[in-house]
């Protein structure tokens, strides 16, 4: 017996959420629908019962002044009931005759001779052989006269089954619509959330892989309530949150590739030069005097340059996995101080763009790396110089804000076309393609500059106009 409970428990299990709220909501009307069943059977027989043994003693009364004038009850009142007149004396009772009596006398004399021993009118039920069940009914005529009355409870009987059998097939019939309407009702209202399974088995069906993986697929059935209504808010709130980090790390990956690709591209180029260049060693036209300086001082330049490319893509490594590692070593440093370091080395490497510096009276000390900052308007005026012609004016401003203080690095030439101004911040990018490399640079000093600059907590924003390019570095005081 337990093994078919728990297979049955298992096949309830698997039905669908409908099905089984349909049943379950059909076992609860079924068990309503016994108890107020029972109940109105319970309160019909009493009343039929009540009734009955009111008409009992209606009939007595008439049945009393019958026997008391003639001794014995001579007409009956309906057909199938029985009379008795009885003489009691002590514990016995002696029937009167004639009498209309069953020939099973047993229970009238019983009921006799207990009337004789009560001072008040007696009902009891007694299935007399031959007869069925009868209600009967004893009262006193006069002292030592006893009437006894039955009814039979025939009717009483048939009734109650009839209305047994009429609450069975009406509770069943409404049992069976209940749970057919019900799960139909139950089905329609659960759709939303079948669709919202439907959804998600798209979604696991969907290639999350691909590198512009998205979700096109909403729960966008409406109804359901309330509560369907925030699980389906929510449900396609968490779609948005797993289209925005797909989209997220599409963008990662793409960047990932093309900064992989621009690397080996920018390093491919001085290692083809210092591998030709060591080719150029095997041949004994290259190993003469003059020629061996020139191609070791080549075979210098580039290892130089691949190393000052390495360095850039180390330094933007740590940068970005800051929270492991941080590569700033903050101190307290002036800043103006340092803008005239970097104007005084770029005066000196770039003496064909004048520059000019200004700065607010007393700017305070920041907390900053000065090596990393310096390295940043480094980058900064070397972008001016080499993508201005011979000759552009280049200029240099400090100054303070509530909270901040401000770099502004500013140049007179061209300025950057609006197409390239939202990359000019990417790595590896650069606005002119046809630059070469010996002067355009590897395009990461703007990445670099960047990355060191949010680095120390604050921002660096490019502001251009035609006539004029500004770099806006802002760094928080206070730090």
């Amino acid at each position: 017996m337990t093994g078919r409970a728990t297979r049955l428990w298992r096949t309830y299990r698997r039905l669908r959420l409908g099905t089984r709220l349909a049943l379950g909501l059909g076992v609860l009307s079924l068990a309503v629908f016994a108890v107020v069943g029972t109940a109105l059977t319970m309160y019909m027989r009493d009343y039929l019962d009540h009734q009955l043994g009111q008409q009992l003693k209606l009939v007595q009364v008439v049945q009393s002044k019958d026997a008391e004038a003639h001794g014995t009850v001579r007409r009956q009142p309906y057909y199938g009931w029985y009379t008795a007149v009885y003489d009691v004396s002590g514990n016995s009772a002696a029937l009167r005759t004639p009498a209309d009596v069953p020939a099973d006398t047993g229970a009238f004399t019983a009921l006799a001779e207990t009337m004789a021993r009560s001072d008040t009118e007696l009902t009891r039920v007694a299935t007399i052989d031959g007869e069925g069940a009868y209600q009967l009914r004893a009262c006193e005529v006069e002292p030592g006269v006893v009437l006894v009355s039955a009814a039979p409870t025939a009717n009483i009987d048939a009734t109650m089954r009839q209305l047994i059998t009429v609450q069975v097939v009406a509770f069943g019939l409404a049992l069976l619509a209940l749970v057919v309407f019900g799960r139909r009702m139950l089905r329609r209202g659960l759709k939303p959330l079948s669709d919202m399974a439907h959804t998600a088995h798209g979604i696991a069906s969907h290639n999350l892989s691909e590198s512009a993986a998205r979700l096109p697929l909403r729960a966008d059935s409406p109804g359901g309530g309330p509560e369907v209504e925030e699980l389906r808010t929510a449900f396609n709130t968490m779609l948005e949150h797993i289209d925005d980090s797909l989209a997220v790390r599409a963008a990662a990956e793409q960047r990932l590739r093309r900064f992989v690709a621009d690397a080996s591209h920018e390093l491919r180029t001085p290692l083809m030069s210092v591998r030709g260049y060591a080719d150029l060693f095997q041949y004994a036209a290259a190993n003469a005097p003059e020629e061996r300086d020139r191609h070791l001082a080549r075979l210098r330049a580039e290892a130089a340059r691949m190393g000052v490319l390495l360095d850039d893509l180390l330094l933007l490594a740590r940068l970005d996995a800051a929270e492991v590692e941080t590569p700033l070593r903050p101190e307290e440093a002036d800043l103006t101080e340092l803008v005239e370091q970097a104007a005084d080395a770029f005066r000196a490497s770039h003496p064909d763009h004048p520059l000019t510096v200004t700065h607010d009276a007393g700017a305070p000390e920041l907390r900053l790396d000065p090596q990393r900052i310096r390295q940043v308007l480094d980058n900064l005026l070397t972008n001016a110089a080499v993508h201005t012609p011979p000759g552009t004016a280049v200029s240099v401003t400090v100054s303070t804000e509530p909270g901040a203080a401000l770099v502004r690095v500013t140049d007179a030439g061209p300025g950057i076309p609006p197409a390239d101004r939202e990359r000019v911040f990417d790595r590896f990018y650069r606005v002119d393609k046809a630059r070469s490399r010996d002067r355009g640079g590897s395009g990461l000093g703007l990445a670099v500059a960047t990355a060191l600059v949010r680095a120390h907590g604050g921002t660096i924003e490019l502001s251009d106009a035609p006539g004029s390019t500004v770099f806006t570095v802002t760094l928080p005081l206070g730090r």
